[in-house]
């Protein structure tokens, strides 16, 4: 697999881009990003769209923390 020239990356990141704006849009909900989704999958070499995904889910788990904080889960009750 050959490297993208720096035209097919400008394509790939702006189909990830739209894909994104318009999950943003939608609250995450595919079914009306499917067309963007596919553009995506098409632009992008498949380890890229795996890095995205797992790139996109981050962010929005930090920025979760950041608005939200954290609350640490319960542990198991301490015996007196």
């Amino acid at each position: 697999m050959t490297a993208p020239n720096s035209a097919e990356r400008k394509a790939c990141w702006g189909a990830r881009d739209d894909l994104w704006k318009c999950l943003d849009e939608h609250k995450d909900q595919t079914g009306p990003c499917e067309n963007f989704q596919k553009q995506f999958e098409a632009s992008c070499p498949a380890q890229w769209v795996k890095y995205f995904a797992k790139r996109r889910d981050f962010l929005k788990y930090k920025d979760k923390m950041q608005t939200e904080g954290f609350t640490p889960a319960e542990g198991p009750k301490q015996k007196s």
